[in-house]
């Protein structure tokens, strides 16, 4: 049966730290759905209403554009080993670029990871967790480097390059303020 929770309980906080992925859904008012894996250690629980999510430069940058123009999302954690829990954090967000005031304290809350483009600021309006019983057992076996080793390749420049030829604009042509 799933349950519904208005905060972040120690338990639910728990069992999010202990995933080694996670995923995000958003969406514009009209247009394309995201759905996408993320990994690393880019989620901070700040507290029981509110979450941050450091968002690393990738091909596309569709939260970003779709938290502009609806600022609805979704975050699923599912249990791949240990007790079966499937977990969704409803919320509306907001993105902290690294030229925002806020930025800096932000970032503080994360290990250094290249290629860092925007941290989202997640107000959790409400979590659920459901059983989680038909989700697969899977081994987890390490990181993957390849992202890292190649914003390292690029340096802050290329970045900031690669930002502005292919991260301005969702793939429905929706700005994404990643250089406001």
């Amino acid at each position: 049966m799933s349950k519904f929770y208005t905060k972040i309980t120690s338990r639910v906080q728990k069992f999010m730290e202990a995933q080694k992925m996670f995923f995000v859904a958003t969406a514009p008012i009209e247009g394309r759905i995201n759905l996408s894996p993320k990994g690393m250690d880019s989620i901070r629980v700040v507290d029981q209403n509110r979450i941050l999510w450091l968002n690393l430069t990738g091909s596309g940058n569709e939260t970003a554009a779709h938290i502009l123009e609806n600022n609805k999302i979704t975050l699923m954690f599912c249990a791949f080993d240990g007790n079966p829990n499937i977990l969704r954090i409803y919320g509306k967000g907001k993105a902290i670029h690294p030229k925002d005031e806020a930025w800096n304290d932000a970032i503080k809350l994360f290990p250094e990871i290249p290629g860092a483009r925007q941290i989202f600021d997640i107000t959790v309006e409400s979590a659920q967790d459901s059983c989680g019983m038909s989700i697969p057992f899977y081994e987890y076996k390490g990181e993957r480097n390849q992202l890292n080793d190649w914003a390292i390749s690029q340096g802050k420049e290329k970045i900031e390059q690669y930002w502005e030829d292919k991260n301005q604009t969702s793939i429905d042509g929706l700005p994404t303020d990643i250089l406001k």
